[in-house]
């Protein structure tokens, strides 16, 4: 079988807020959608109302996606072709309830774990506990719209 390509939707209230903090978080980029949607904008389409400007580009407005930067991509469209996570927008009604069923954890460099820590709050994060265990020790933070993740 050959392995799948796929990625990791999230959802959101803030799609564009949310890839912002997660390429911030990542060191990721921010994927450009722009030539593809001026094209598809100048063929009729696709409506102007489902595109904003963003970061001084065009963007879809119900989704934002970050990608690995040494990852390939596909130059029209501005799509990731590896790691990239996707923020697709919920209603602001539907908000985050309940721990993650899937969560992300973060490995950054030996002994460097509190500098991360303190580099994603000022990013937004926000610390929730921090635990030793037998097995290990890491910090859970959530993101700003409060899904959980792990510093190791």
């Amino acid at each position: 079988m050959t392995p799948l390509h796929w990625k990791l939707v999230v959802d959101a209230n803030d799609p564009h807020a949310q890839a912002d903090f997660w390429a911030a978080a990542l060191g990721y980029e921010v994927e450009d959608h722009s030539v593809l949607i001026g094209k598809l904008l100048d063929l009729g389409a696709v409506p102007s109302e489902i595109v904003i400007d963003h970061r001084d580009r065009r963007a879809w407005w119900d989704a934002a996606a970050v990608r690995h930067p040494d990852d390939p991509h596909d130059a029209e469209s501005g799509t990731g072709l590896g790691r990239r996570l996707l923020f697709n927008r919920v209603p602001s009604s539907e908000t985050k309830a309940g721990k993650n069923r899937l969560h992300i954890d973060l490995h950054g460099a030996a002994g460097e774990r509190e500098a991360e820590v303190e580099r994603l709050r000022g990013l937004g994060a926000q610390v929730q506990n921090h635990v030793k265990e037998p097995g290990g020790e890491w910090v859970v933070m959530t993101d700003p719209e409060g899904n959980e993740f792990c510093v190791h």
